[in-house]
C-alpha cells in the first residue's frame, strides 16, 4: 500500500451534555453550516421527548441510536461477470454513522409541524424498537440473511 490511511477527525463533545455522540448527531442534522440552529433543534426535541416519555432526552436518544445500529449489511461484489450482494459485518464507527443517517432521514420524512417534533417522535419510536429507522435496519438484516449463500465471496 502506498498511501496512508486517513486520520480520524476528533470532534469536540457538545457543550450541554458533554457527549461526542450528541455532537456527531448535531453535525449530521446541520444544514449549510448553521450549527447553532441544529443544536437548538436537537435540544428542543430532547425537551419534547422528556415531556412525552418522562425520561431524560439523552437516554432516549442513546437508546434510539443503539437500537438502529445495523450489525450486518450487503456489499456488491463483481465475480466473473455477475454481481453478488455479499453480506459483511459493519464496523463500529460505520454502525453509528448509519444509525444517525437513518434517524435523520426518516425524521425529515415525517409529517409533523416542526423539525424538532419530527426528530423527537422518530427518536421515541426508535427507542421503543419501532418506526421507519428500525424498519430500515430490519430490511438491511433481512437482505444480508437472504444472501448468506454468497458470504464466501467476502475478501
Amino acid at each position: 500500500m502506498r498511501k496512508r490511511r486517513a486520520e480520524k477527525k476528533h470532534i469536540k463533545p457538545d457543550p450541554k451534555f458533554n457527549d461526542i455522540t450528541v455532537a456527531k448527531f448535531i453535525n449530521s442534522i446541520m444544514y449549510e453550516g448553521k450549527k447553532s440552529i441544529a443544536r437548538k433543534m436537537l435540544y428542543n426535541s430532547f425537551d419534547i421527548i422528556e415531556e412525552r416519555t418522562k425520561k431524560p432526552g439523552i437516554e432516549v436518544f442513546k437508546q434510539a441510536v443503539m437500537n438502529v445500529q445495523p450489525l450486518i449489511e450487503v456489499k456488491s461484489r463483481r465475480v466473473g461477470g455477475a454481481t453478488y450482494q455479499v453480506p459483511i459485518e459493519v464496523r463500529p464507527e460505520r454502525r453509528i454513522a448509519l444509525a444517525m443517517r437513518w434517524l435523520r432521514l426518516f425524521a425529515r420524512k415525517r409529517s409533523e409541524k416542526s423539525t424538532a417534533q419530527k426528530l423527537a417522535l422518530e427518536l421515541i419510536a426508535a427507542s421503543k424498537n419501532e418506526g421507519s429507522a428500525i424498519k430500515k435496519k430490519e430490511d438491511t438484516h433481512r437482505m444480508a440473511e437472504a444472501n448468506k449463500a454468497f458470504a464466501h465471496f467476502k475478501w
